[in-house]
């Protein structure tokens, strides 16, 4: 796992190919799911990035509707 895209506490994915492979999806779907407003996201500069513990919450909302 690329370590220099994440935060010491493995919480802050930062980047579409680090959202990606917790998400077990594509960058490109990753950028679908964001710009769609559909999966929690923030930017960091330039880059778009997530928390872990938010992605598995929205999951589980998800899985529940």
């Amino acid at each position: 796992m690329d370590r220099a895209n994440e935060s010491k506490d493995g919480d802050l994915l930062i980047g579409a190919p680090a959202i990606a492979r917790f998400l077990g999806v594509t960058p490109r779907q990753v950028y679908h799911l964001v710009y769609d407003l559909e999966a929690p996201s923030f930017k960091m500069g330039r880059s778009i990035a997530a928390r872990r513990s938010t992605l598995t919450s929205w999951m589980d909302d998800v899985e529940r509707d």
